[in-house]
């Protein structure tokens, strides 16, 4: 049961430490993810911000305020793998391959699988990745999955799932929209992934491989009309159009330089919010470039602009919905036909926003089905057993056979998959309500622009349902992302 609520000083008090905990560690992850730092060390973290993570601050807040409570069981959960977390980042760092007589560290396999043409070098490059991933890497993550497992019934739940429903997250209810989304888009991925596998790797959807897939978005074909000269240009000029000079933002950090140790993975980390915020991406070349940079960007912009005055939940926790909506605001603007019109000299804008709603199709059936198995996962007696029912889900989805390997390292903490789902419904929602107010070149629009940063500055206080409501009156469905699709097949 709940003990007494926290008294309002012990929860300021127990903000400031969290702000400075969060602070250290974005700081610290930056620096090795970036690649300026060869390993991560964060249990010295973990031991100077001790109180946050003891069991009996988790049970004490919950009866505060829910963002607070639920991080501080995270941060119980995570004060008891924190050693694997090292560990899994100086193993990843140190992992090699030698395919064809040339090493490659482990990080840049799947950049090195998106700029090879050659499919049978794009197999042995993922079997060695897989190989590597299965040996040095997954026994680490099923050990700290088990002992998650073990723990979790100390927070007062049976399982994590069970945990993160008390949360008021509403697993169930998107796990059924989400099914809804997989039926209503099934023959429509099979008939576009079909065409696209075959323009673009030579094979159709069934003889396809995962391997095959990074080749596919990577799309070296469009190269020339995403040059990386022009990639920080038009970002630059994107943002002057809707009254922001991103030259002149002092608390924005650009990371773009290539480093063989930097995660392949582009981030955002917003150490001070809003005063330090970091963009970094791994550049592979092409258009995957710069819907990374543009993806960032909108993380970027939102840290950046929120207010210095909001709560610390506000600012740092809060609906991770919001920040991935702002992302994929900005994102899809490289596929974007008005905005393609406006800012590149592109032949066939119309297959360049056909695409993009493919890429739209493909990770949407690919998160759903992930949230569809993360929540079967976290409800499982053993991690272990769930090998198979992740290849099982994932290749229903995607009508190609995943790789069972990616049991344990395709899950991101805290049930983050339901914040890119939720995000892409807001991004379909407030686009709409965008373009109705401001037209189709509303990113050219300083109106628009003032709109964005009186949202930004918001933070991540409202939830993207609540924001969404009080800025279109609409209530927010996974219904608008097929919505969203079709039209980006339209065009």
């Amino acid at each position: 049961m709940p003990s007494e609520a926290p008294s309002n000083r012990e929860l300021d008090a127990f903000r400031d430490e969290a702000d400075r905990f969060i602070a250290e560690l974005d700081e610290e992850y930056y620096l090795h993810l970036a690649g300026h730092k060869p390993t991560l060390e964060v249990e010295a973290i973990y031991e100077r911000h001790e109180s946050l993570t003891r069991l009996e601050t988790a049970q004490r807040l919950e009866g505060g305020p829910t963002e607070l409570w639920r991080f501080a069981c995270d941060g119980f959960l995570g004060n008891l793998t924190r050693s694997h977390q090292e560990t899994l980042a100086r193993v990843e760092t140190e992992l090699e391959a030698t395919v064809d007589g040339k090493t490659i560290p482990y990080r840049m396999l799947r950049g090195e699988m998106a700029n090879e043409g050659d499919r049978d070098r794009r197999g042995r490059l993922e079997e060695q990745r897989l190989r590597l991933l299965d040996e040095s890497l997954n026994p680490v993550y099923l050990e700290a999955a088990r002992i998650d497992r073990d723990a979790v019934s100390q927070l007062g739940a049976p399982n994590y799932f069970a945990l993160y429903e008390r949360f008021g997250f509403g697993l169930e209810s998107l796990a059924a929209q989400c099914v809804e989304l997989l039926d209503a888009t099934e023959r429509l991925w099979e008939e576009q992934a079909d065409r696209l596998f075959r323009a673009r790797v030579g094979v159709g959807l069934t003889d396809a491989r995962p391997y095959d897939v990074p080749r596919l978005f990577r799309a070296p074909e469009w190269d020339v009309a995403y040059p990386s000269d022009r990639m920080l240009p038009a970002l630059e000029a994107t943002l002057r159009d809707l009254g922001i000079d991103l030259s002149g933002q002092r608390n924005v950090h650009l990371d773009l330089e290539n480093r063989p140790s930097k995660s392949p993975r582009a981030f955002c980390s917003p150490i001070e919010i809003p005063d330090k915020v970091m963009l970094v991406i791994q550049p592979i070349g092409g258009k995957d470039d710069w819907e990374a940079l543009f993806h960032e960007a909108g993380h970027t912009e939102h840290f950046a602009h929120t207010s210095a005055d909001l709560p610390m939940e506000a600012k740092r926790l809060g609906d991770n919905a919001v920040t991935e909506g702002w992302a994929a605001l900005f994102e899809h603007l490289v596929t974007d036909a008005a905005w393609l019109n406006r800012r590149l000299d592109v032949p066939h804008v119309g297959r360049l926003a056909n695409e993009g709603a493919v890429s739209l199709l493909y990770f949407s059936r690919r998160y759903c089905a992930k949230l569809l198995y993360e929540i079967e996962f976290f409800q499982a007696d053993d991690p272990a057993s769930m090998r198979g029912r992740y290849a099982e889900l994932l290749t229903e989805a995607l009508k190609l056979p995943a790789n069972p390997e990616s049991y344990l390292d395709d899950i991101d903490g805290s049930f983050y998959v339901t914040g890119y789902l939720r995000s892409w419904a807001f991004e379909a929602q407030l686009r709409d309500f965008l373009r109705s107010e401001f037209g189709n070149e509303w990113f050219a629009s300083r109106s628009a622009g003032g709109l964005l940063r009186e949202l930004w500055s918001l933070g991540q206080g409202p939830t993207a349902d609540a924001l969404l409501r009080d800025v279109t009156g609409s209530t927010l469905e996974m219904a608008a992302v097929v919505e969203r699709i079709h039209e980006g097949l339209r065009a």
